[in-house]
């Protein structure tokens, strides 16, 4: 969706260049002096879109993107959970299969890398980046990848300790706070064997084919199937234009099933500490009430 607003944005952008000229070969004073208050309003608005694509310039890459760029163009990001071994780079190619034993160097490598879904927008133009992040590792035994991930899973305490998800682009960090614990199927079926239908559509959750939540309709219906299959009992608020990001991990080959890990970007008014706090909440009015009882 996104990609092809981008197609015509540059189509435009083009088009317009072509008809106009680059800004930087206009002379902004000619016939000032006998221009009309039509013309000075029309070049007031050619210097106010020209101000406004000057201020749209790419930042500077973070300082390790521009070390694992170097070693891989194909990243994309970076992604650490405190309190597990995922401290990774991620890439992102023109398929979801190349990586799946490839590593991070190019060579052959059973367990993979951590990549994002292809169809996935994530730049340093916010505005333009996919509602929800897909993010694909394999469950390894070693806990490479994502497989130390399933101690969220097999200690749902320990999601009160780490409850945050440090995810980076190549030129920002952010953080995202997990809402959603979830063993789904790996597999659903759509309507008529259409592979185009809309994922409401179809038998089972298709997560892996919803990254452009940017209507209501499907934002909730992402969210709160993530609800009705949640393994906590979840305090965290989601609400239509928070930016979500999905961890995807095996669970079990015998019936191809998942476990995901979802969570929303942390808002300008919260803190990992503030989290935290609310997270705990009970047990500290626990506490509380036993050391009284006491």
């Amino acid at each position: 969706m996104k990609r092809n607003l981008l197609v015509c944005a540059a189509i435009l952008s083009a088009f317009a260049c072509m008809s106009t000229g680059c800004s930087s070969k206009i002379d902004q004073t000619a016939e000032v002096s006998s221009a009309t208050d039509e013309k000075i309003e029309d070049n007031s608005e050619v210097i106010e879109a020209t101000e406004s694509v000057t201020e749209a310039t790419e930042p500077p890459l973070l300082e390790r993107a521009k070390k694992l760029l170097a070693q891989n163009p194909d990243t994309i990001g970076y992604i650490s959970v405190p309190g597990t071994d995922v401290d990774n780079p991620i890439v992102q190619t023109v398929d979801n299969d190349y990586y799946l034993h490839i590593g991070f160097d190019g060579q052959e490598y059973r367990a993979g890398t951590v990549y994002m879904d292809y169809r996935d927008v994530f730049s340093w133009k916010e505005d333009e980046n996919s509602e929800n992040i897909i993010l694909y590792g394999h469950n390894m035994a070693d806990n490479t990848m994502f497989g130390s991930l399933r101690r969220y899973r097999q200690d749902l305490e320990f999601y009160k300790e780490s409850p945050i998800v440090k995810f980076s682009s190549n030129y920002k960090d952010y953080n995202y706070v997990i809402f959603g614990l979830v063993i789904t199927a790996g597999d659903a079926a759509p309507p008529s064997d259409d592979l185009y239908a809309d994922p409401i559509t179809w038998e089972g959750f298709p997560y892996w084919n919803m990254q452009e939540l940017d209507d209501e309709k499907h934002f909730n219906y992402y969210v709160d199937t993530v609800e009705k299959m949640n393994m906590i009992d979840n305090k965290i608020d989601v609400e239509f234009g928070d930016e979500l990001l999905t961890l995807s991990t095996c669970y079990s080959d015998e019936d191809n099933s998942r476990f995901l890990i979802v969570a929303r970007k942390l808002r300008d008014d919260e803190t990992e500490a503030s989290i935290k706090k609310l997270l705990n909440s009970d047990d500290e009015k626990n506490a509380a009430t036993t050391a009284s009882d006491e």
